[in-house]
């Protein structure tokens, strides 16, 4: 069946600083965290590095030329903190002019700047300082996002100051998952108070130095019990939901951690960074709240029948990320599921939309759009010999589960809609092929495929499907 897709539903891709642009030591850009830890033996698979990634650094303008021939109506970069201020320091004009150049370009190909200030590239000096765990970091966080807005302010309508500080606080520290690769329950809940400070606070500068249209990109699942009729599985996804979404989406829109979450955690070290006034800074009016969203979770104190692959497999230890939840264990629900072992499960982004909407953002008057969403397949290639495409002789990228990823994730949006639900956009996670953090160059997200030793794109199936979605407005 063909539905339409509502004209005013923007669509568009998304990507991060560190995951394309290379260029890691050029132009006066100093090492961030992801930089330190990728070179810390075992942490991340075959010991792949950002140092080079997509090249976007220097193949930008070409990259947005694709980006046009796609049609793409908004794309959804990030500035990197260790460019734009390396060490945390003083503003580099030539990082800074790297995203002005950007801007202009997205600019002149109609292509509407969607700018997120961090994703996860604290400087690493900062961290040597102490990182998020620090109150400083909050405050050094401001000035880095000023000197992003005196430089592109005058072009960039939408503002985003964090994304996902789940995995920048509980799975970097408490976890050591990803950098910096700390495993202490203490410093995760003190550095995910100090990224929803170092939000409030940002929204508040940004807001007084004359930006308009402020938010941030929460990550989200929906944590459901296995048996809903057992109370121990029904408080096994009350943990992961208050650990996972709560802590950060209810001081944002309600002003307060909740009460549950606080008897659980509050005595583990959250008590002891939160300060008088904290909470009325975080809550700070906002105008858009970002949607992460890339599958739910099936929870119970029971371990399942065969565990399900949850982190990548490196060689060095981790933890849980949950400070409060040991003993939580994830069940399949006998779901298709990606090549990073998550469930594909659509109806969980229509649930948690009209969840968002009816609980936090619509009485707030706040938008919602969701800022990533995507899936990790390995994709057929057909090479240009007589076996690519028979009209163009260049190679086709047949990734027909991806497609069917994106349709069934574009339908949930509309399902959202037609519930009442105002969804503003929909950002495809990833514009291309990129690096998958702890899993290096393992896994693709990307409806652009990148050859990682000549840079050339290819456009996948799912990319053509998304350029058509946006052409003829229907699904």
């Amino acid at each position: 069946m063909q539905r339409s897709i509502p004209t005013d539903l923007i669509l568009g891709g998304a990507t991060a600083a560190y995951q394309i642009e290379g260029a890691a030591a050029e132009d006066g850009r100093r090492p961030s965290i992801w930089d330190a830890f990728a070179r810390v033996p075992g942490a991340v698979i075959d010991g792949h590095t950002g140092d080079v990634a997509c090249d976007h650094y220097h193949r930008m303008p070409d990259d947005v030329a694709l980006m046009r021939q796609l049609g793409l109506q908004s794309y959804r970069f990030s500035t990197s903190w260790a460019r734009v201020c390396p060490d945390g320091g003083a503003p580099n004009p030539a990082g800074l002019d790297f995203y002005s150049r950007l801007v202009d370009e997205l600019l002149d190909a109609g292509i509407l700047p969607w700018l997120t200030l961090y994703h996860w590239d604290l400087p690493q000096s900062l961290e040597e300082a102490g990182g998020w765990p620090s109150r400083d970091t909050a405050h050094r966080f401001v000035d880095y996002a000023l000197a992003v807005h005196e430089k592109l302010g005058d072009r960039v309508e939408n503002w985003t100051t964090l994304n996902e500080p789940w995995c920048s606080s509980f799975l970097s520290y408490i976890a050591g998952a990803h950098a910096p690769g700390r495993q202490s329950v203490a410093d995760g809940l003190a550095a995910g108070h100090h990224l929803l400070l170092a939000h409030g606070m940002a929204v508040q500068a940004l807001r007084d130095a004359g930006a308009e249209r402020l938010g941030i990109t929460l990550n989200f699942t929906v944590a459901d019990p296995v048996d809903p009729a057992n109370p121990s599985d029904v408080d096994a996804a009350r943990r992961i939901d208050e650990q996972y979404n709560r802590f950060f989406v209810d001081p944002i829109l309600r002003g307060s951690y909740p009460e549950t979450l606080l008897a659980d955690v509050g005595h583990l070290g959250l008590d002891a960074v939160v300060q008088d006034g904290d909470l009325e800074i975080i809550g700070s009016p906002i105008d858009v709240l970002g949607v992460n969203y890339y599958h739910g979770d099936a929870c119970s104190f029971e371990p399942p029948p065969e565990p399900m692959l949850q982190d990548a497999p490196t060689d060095r230890p981790i933890r849980s990320p949950f400070p409060a939840a040991d003993g939580v264990q994830i069940h399949p629900r006998g779901l298709p599921t990606t090549t990073m072992g998550w469930e594909v499960q659509p109806e969980g982004l229509t649930r948690l939309l009209r969840r968002l909407h009816d609980d936090y953002a619509g009485p707030k008057g706040v938008e919602l759009w969701v800022t990533e969403n995507g899936a990790a397949y390995d994709d057929r290639v057909e090479l240009a010999d007589g076996t690519g495409d028979a009209v163009t002789g260049e190679p086709r990228i047949h990734d027909a589960e991806r497609v069917e990823f994106l349709r069934l994730h574009v339908g949930a949006v509309l399902d959202a809609i037609d519930a009442g639900v105002p969804v503003k956009g929909y950002f495809y996670w990833s514009l291309m092929d990129n690096y998958e953090w702890a899993w290096g160059y393992h896994k693709r997200f990307g409806i652009v495929r990148v050859d990682y030793d000549t840079q050339e794109r290819t456009v996948k199936d799912s990319g053509l499907e998304l350029a058509r979605m946006i052409r003829e407005r229907t699904l």
